[in-house]
């Protein structure tokens, strides 16, 4: 059996596979105030079958929290618990930018696509919005901006009239009133913003490319945005899975 799992600055997403690499159990809690007791709380559901594990991969963007889990893992399971970032990655992607300024979540994105002979901008809507390009095979590297979430509760943590918002799927873009406005600037604002860096993307590369969403907003925004969108929630994971072949 195989554990693998993607600590994220939001989430802790958790998955254990049959020696077939398919997902039997699945795991998520929030990283938030993260402790050994509440690592340890989660696991309950998988306990059982620690002493049947015979690898574990982890990406994460959150470095003491993967020290906790890894500590955790290794105590229970016996077996040595790995970041991708430890691996020989160049045996699976070609990485043309400095990897270890790149989010391993990132990285796993780009690893799930490497079979195949498209060119593709993985758009991930997390706590921060980053787009990554995969030309040939080969991860040319991305672009940063600030997550939907996080954007939308510093505004309202900001602006003292400004209550907490939740985004939903709107067909008007002029606000009549404080939360209609700001439901419009995020969720058309976005949607500029998504279009506008892919037309820069093709536009500077001058190649085609098919576009994967991912993230917690990614349904949400699919609606708006003019680019043609494949949505794939699992695509880290999937990417975790296929490193698992060089560990």
């Amino acid at each position: 059996m195989y554990l693998i799992g993607d600590i994220g600055n939001s989430e802790i997403k958790i998955c254990l596979l049959n020696n077939n690499k398919k997902i039997i159990q699945k795991i998520s809690f929030p990283n938030n105030k993260i402790s050994l007791k509440k690592i340890s709380h989660n696991f309950k559901k998988i306990n059982r079958y620690f002493l049947r594990i015979e690898k574990i991969l982890f990406c994460s963007v959150v470095p003491s929290t993967f020290k906790l889990v890894k500590n955790f893992l290794n105590k229970q399971t016996k077996i040595k618990c790995y970041e991708i970032k430890e691996l020989k990655l160049s045996t699976l992607i070609d990485i043309k930018v400095n990897y270890k300024q790149v989010g391993s979540d990132r990285l796993a994105n780009a690893i799930s696509l490497i079979n195949n002979n498209k060119n593709y901008i993985i758009i991930d809507l997390g706590t921060a919005t980053t787009f990554d390009v995969l030309i040939n095979k080969s991860y040319r590297g991305g672009i940063i901006a600030p997550g939907i979430k996080l954007s939308l509760n510093t505004l309202s943590d900001r602006a003292s009239l400004i209550p907490k918002i939740n985004l939903i799927n709107i067909k008007k873009v002029i606000g009549v009133d404080t939360v209609s406005a700001v439901r419009s600037g995020f969720f058309w604002g976005y949607a500029g913003l998504i279009d506008n860096i892919i037309n820069l993307i093709k536009k500077e590369v001058r190649k085609p490319f098919d576009i994967i969403i991912t993230g917690g907003f990614a349904e949400l925004i699919k609606s708006p945005i003019k680019t043609k969108v494949k949505i794939d929630k699992n695509i880290t994971i999937k990417g975790l899975i296929k490193t698992l072949e060089i560990l």
